[in-house]
């Protein structure tokens, strides 16, 4: 490898791969054949979708992809089974897609949403947690990815102050999931000083975020000495330390600045052996494609 590999984010700014939905309340006016036939439709033509964006990295050179972690709505509603059976019915297709992505040598993560909390204070979120990211488990699986860090499921530390708790409840996820976390710092409740003790006790692998940490930390930018120390820090948590992942972002409107640029203007010198970077980028394909003509020989 002559370079890092970036990583393109779930949807493009262009037409190429773009995912459908439905909201829930829509969904709930339908009747039980109505909502079959909807959700049939829907998630067969996300994972034609899906299939296309195998071949849209491939095309590109790109070698890490962000699978949207919308593309099959309801999965998890509760009390509701209809998902499930469909995706059931398109387990071939399902297949083929993810294939595609192994045979392209392409490698596949996800990161679900932010209302996943394992260690809320309130029962019911906890058990909702888990069945989200259980069934996040359940799509990978259907794709034929394996249950390891290498198709990672990515998540924050969740409620602040509980890291114990975010600790205590690792070991008891369903192996799909457990196999497959990683941890990331955010801007707000959890540094990297915090997750790594839980990722060391769990060994499950940090995503360092060299753009959070400067936010959360109020630091001058991304060359600040601390972010090469936690690059080093996170690596010790992959197992092999050759699949380490970070997050790469700017600020909009300086380093401080919480919202992402539209392309990458700077590249932190800490980043300089790091061997897979995801760009968080408002501009995506574009920002992807500036990073790989700068690394090109």
């Amino acid at each position: 490898m002559t370079g890092p590999a970036y990583g393109l984010v779930c949807m493009t700014v262009g037409p190429e791969v773009r995912f459908r939905t439905v909201t829930l309340s829509r969904y709930q006016l339908l009747s039980p054949a109505e909502r079959e036939a909807k959700l049939l439709d829907l998630y067969a033509d996300n994972i034609a979708r899906v299939r296309r964006a195998a071949d849209f990295c491939a095309a590109r050179g790109i070698r890490l992809y962000r699978l949207s972690s919308s593309l099959f709505p309801m999965l998890d509603l509760a009390g509701d089974d209809t998902g499930p059976a469909v995706l059931d019915h398109l387990a071939p297709q399902l297949r083929e897609a993810g294939q595609a992505f192994v045979d392209a040598g392409i490698r596949v993560l996800m990161h679900p949403e932010q209302f996943i909390v394992l260690n809320s204070d309130r029962p019911e979120v906890r058990a909702a947690s888990v069945q989200a990211l259980a069934s996040h488990a359940r799509v990978l699986d259907g794709l034929g990815l394996a249950r390891s860090p290498w198709n990672l499921l990515l998540l924050h530390g969740g409620k602040g102050g509980r890291a114990a708790e975010l600790r205590a409840v690792i070991p008891d996820l369903p192996d799909g999931a457990r196999l497959r976390l990683g941890l990331e710092n955010d801007e707000r409740a959890y540094g990297p000083a915090d997750l790594l003790p839980v990722c060391e006790a769990t060994g499950t692998p940090l995503v360092f975020d060299a753009h959070h940490h400067v936010v959360r930390e109020k630091l001058p930018d991304q060359e600040d000495p601390s972010v090469r120390q936690w690059v080093l820090a996170a690596r010790r948590t992959w197992h092999p330390p050759d699949w380490q992942v970070v997050h790469l972002s700017n600020g909009l409107e300086g380093p401080g600045d919480r919202r992402h640029s539209h392309l990458i203007s700077a590249v932190p010198s800490a980043y300089a052996d790091v061997p897979w970077i995801e760009v968080e980028a408002k501009g995506k394909e574009e920002a992807l494609a500036a990073l790989q003509k700068l690394n090109a020989p």
